[in-house]
């Protein structure tokens, strides 16, 4: 009896793990995903309106690459980092692969390399 049941729990055991697939990606590597994101980005920003809510547009482009939040003259400045260039073919996203999207008080101010320095003067 013992071995039947042995035998039992191990074929429920395999039935159990069958068919357990978790697929990551469409199969044509990272490279593909990052340059159809960041030309999805590069167009999306080209596009933007000033006055856009940070809402709407993290709504459309997802989590940005790199955040900076702080606070000036009573106004909450959010900059949101999106990926939209390469420079290096390492596998990673750096600041100087991203556009900065500047909003004060979750209103879109500007973009662009500039668009920090200028929102704050």
């Amino acid at each position: 009896m013992p071995l039947l049941l042995k035998m039992f729990s191990t074929t429920l055991l395999t039935l159990s793990l069958t068919g357990c697939v978790i697929a990551i990606g469409n199969g044509q590597g990272d490279e593909d995903n990052w340059d159809e994101r960041q030309a999805k980005n590069a167009r999306y920003i080209s596009l933007m309106n000033l006055g856009q809510s940070r809402s709407i547009v993290e709504s459309d482009l997802g989590s940005a690459d790199f955040m900076e939040v702080f606070q000036r003259n009573g106004n909450n400045y959010r900059v949101l980092f999106y990926r939209t260039t390469r420079t290096e073919d390492d596998g990673r996203t750096t600041k100087d692969e991203t556009t900065p999207l500047v909003f004060i008080d979750d209103k879109l101010v500007g973009w662009g390399d500039t668009a920090i320095e200028k929102a704050t003067q």
